[in-house]
């Protein structure tokens, strides 16, 4: 169970990093420092500082000692060492920061053993280049184990394929995910929905389920980003805890929250607007956007719904809607008492979209 922050105290706000700090809470990562990185104390250090106070377990791989000894006060332990990992254990509980000095000829398969014999949460890959790249350069922002068998099997002339066949045996093996950044974009690629790199899973699954309490904090982030964004309008509070109340989320394996979305009824009519609804740009390409509106078409024919609609003042989000069988319509065919409130300067910004329930375009 996701170890949670103490949201009674007067103190504390919901962040992105917050979020994610609570999911490392208590569990143990690990960074990995190649030859060919330079960590620098300021551009590693702080991020280590704050996921040590967090209670955070973090361990230092790299092919050289005096890499690790860069870094300030680092216990340093030879993995070739029979008793290794119960002197890392020891050095843990006294409160030091723990870097694993590990085979340089074979650097990248060392971390595949160390972690593995570990059963750690997580592996970062350090690497300058930050991400794996698509053809025209764009970042490759999820990659599954599917999606490595295919790259080691037609591999790309920028592809270190014995990095990702090592990566594809962490995985296999158990290890959770393994994400692959560059040293500046590590607190993004750690702490922000978006990243900054390569992450990696073992499965790329979509589960989208009504929200639960505790999920309410990071839905609400992600109307705020929405908002920002210019793809969802402005909500007043009492607004916001009806989308809520109403919400449902995609979450990838399970864990990674990569878009939101609300149902919200007019019995009266035997309809349900579709409202609120934000995907994650990290995610795009996953189908999250037609995972939502599929629940939603779901929700909706369970509920002995007629016709759903939803309203927008975007042209993106309009064109999403009509690729999946809505029809622009004017305001007259929608509940009135969806027009409670609106002036009509307002309204008129409005672009409106229905469709029948039914199976999905």
């Amino acid at each position: 169970m996701r170890d949670t922050p103490d949201m009674s105290d007067p103190g504390w706000t919901f962040t992105e990093k917050s979020f994610y700090l609570a999911e490392f809470r208590g569990r143990s990562l690990a960074v990995a420092l190649p030859a060919s990185s330079d960590p620098g104390r300021g551009r590693l250090g702080s991020v280590l500082d704050e996921l040590t106070a967090n209670g955070t377990r973090t361990l230092l791989l790299a092919a050289a000692r005096s890499t690790l000894m860069a870094l300030g006060p680092v216990h340093v332990i030879y993995a070739g060492e029979s008793d290794w990992v119960a002197r890392l254990w020891r050095a843990q509980r006294a409160g030091q920061r723990v870097g694993l000095e590990l085979d340089p000829a074979r650097f990248a398969a060392a971390c595949r053993e160390s972690v593995q014999r570990l059963r750690l949460a997580k592996l970062v890959w350090i690497d300058e280049r930050g991400a794996l790249r698509g053809p025209g350069g764009e970042r490759i922002s999820v990659v599954d184990v599917a999606d490595l068998d295919r790259m080691l099997a037609e591999p790309g002339a920028s592809l270190d394929t014995r990095l990702l066949g090592e990566i594809r045996e962490m995985l296999a093996g158990g290890l959770p995910s393994v994400s692959l950044c560059s040293l500046d974009g590590l607190e993004d690629e750690l702490f922000t929905y978006a990243g900054s790199g390569t992450l990696f899973t073992r499965e790329r699954y979509a589960e989208v389920r009504p929200l639960a309490l505790d999920d309410f904090d990071a839905a609400a982030h992600l109307v705020s980003r929405g908002v920002e964004e210019g793809y969802l309008a402005p909500r007043e509070e009492g607004e916001l805890e009806g989308l809520l109340e109403c919400a449902f989320g995609v979450f990838i394996e399970g864990r990674y929250l990569a878009g939101i979305g609300s149902l919200i009824p007019y019995p009266k009519e035997r309809a349900g607007e579709i409202a609120g609804l934000y995907t994650l740009t990290r995610f795009v390409g996953e189908g999250v956007g037609t995972h939502l509106l599929r629940f939603a078409l779901e929700t909706a024919a369970d509920a002995g719904y007629g016709f759903v609609f939803a309203c927008t003042t975007s042209e993106r989000v309009v064109q999403f809607f009509e690729r999946h069988g809505f029809e622009l319509v004017p305001p007259a065919l929608l509940p009135q008492a969806k027009w409670q409130g609106y002036g009509p300067e307002r309204r008129a910004r409005l672009r409106c979209l229905r469709r029948n329930v039914g199976e999905l375009a």
